[in-house]
């Protein structure tokens, strides 16, 4: 089983060759703002560059934020931390062309939310992160 992703423009290419560990959604004002809220959690040894792995930028935030977010160069797809060098990292679900085969597992920093969003389904809310 493959599951392709790509940024908008097509120039990044990549493929998960097994299903996510799971998904969440995040509703910091971070993740809102880099357009990748819902995620998945993807593993290291599954994911495979197809193309234009050059063509991602790290943005690296200053402290005492510590995650990295990457986006495509060109069309500024937000990929997650696709670049990540840790064993399991999340890569953002919009940038996936096919079913991940998981569902939403649970949303976090619901705090955090603003007022318009409403969460519609029945995963678990944490204020802030899951401990």
């Amino acid at each position: 089983m493959m599951i392709q992703g790509s940024c908008c423009c097509g120039r990044v290419k990549f493929e998960i060759t097994q299903p996510p560990k799971m998904m969440g959604t995040c509703h910091c004002s971070r993740c809102r703002k880099v357009g990748a809220s819902t995620f998945v959690m993807v593993s290291r040894s599954t994911l495979k560059w197809i193309q234009g792995a050059e063509a991602v930028t790290r943005y690296a935030p200053e402290p005492p934020f510590k995650y990295a977010r990457c986006f495509c160069s060109i069309c500024g797809t937000a990929l997650g931390e696709i670049d990540s060098e840790a064993d399991t990292f999340p890569v953002a679900a919009q940038a996936l062309d096919d079913d991940p085969q998981v569902r939403n597992r649970f949303h976090e920093f619901v705090a955090a939310k603003p007022p318009w969003y409403e969460i519609c389904d029945g995963a678990k809310q944490f204020a802030e992160h899951p401990s």
